[in-house]
């Protein structure tokens, strides 16, 4: 149940982004609002780390391995914040909803269980799904490189000196550079209106 709960806590942050697309808040609010949720998310994290605040929803929705490091719900806050400040909305915004419905869809899909490396099939639904995702932003081989890049982010975990490297800091950000990099390969426009 735990695992559902972290998932579903996941997926809300298709909220904010959505907003934006439907028009009820601007880029520069959209990008505001992330700032000031990575302050908060900053606050809550030194003092649950330094302070030693420790909420029941902290035991719920956080896993082992980040009980003594950054809490994955920080590096998807932090993330998604500087994709949002670098990128433009077109590659902005498929990038966050990658992490926001990807993600969690990918990990109801697999085990559960942090494992180095995610099954096939597991990996082709996330690709699928970031691709389509992507698409209606930008053209498709920059859709492609996203959705790659954010499906490799998802499903390998490397450990660097014992501390697992946490697919909500890696997968906006992979995605929007790869997205990037499809765009000046191409050299193809921008479908969606960015502003």
């Amino acid at each position: 149940m735990g695992e559902l709960k972290r998932r579903a806590v996941h997926a809300s942050g298709t909220a904010l982004p959505a907003a934006y697309l439907l028009d009820i808040i601007s880029y520069e609010q959209f990008r505001w609002l992330l700032v000031a949720g990575s302050v908060v998310v900053c606050c809550l994290e030194a003092l649950r780390l330094f302070v030693g605040l420790d909420w029941r929803l902290y035991d719920e929705l956080t896993r082992e391995y980040e009980q003594d490091n950054l809490a994955g719900y920080a590096l998807y806050t932090f993330s998604g914040t500087a994709v949002a400040l670098v990128f433009q909305p077109a590659i902005a915004i498929p990038a966050i909803l990658m992490l926001t419905i990807a993600d969690p869809l990918s990990g109801l899909l697999g085990s559960g269980e942090l494992q180095s490396m995610k099954e096939l099939s597991v990996l082709a639904v996330t690709f699928a799904v970031c691709f389509l995702i992507a698409v209606p932003f930008v053209t498709p081989i920059p859709a492609v490189c996203g959705a790659f890049a954010a499906t490799l982010a998802d499903g390998v975990k490397p450990v660097v000196r014992g501390y697992v490297v946490d697919d909500n800091l890696t997968i906006p950000i992979a995605a929007a550079v790869a997205i990037t990099i499809g765009l000046r390969l191409t050299a193809h426009g921008l479908p969606f209106a960015s502003g």
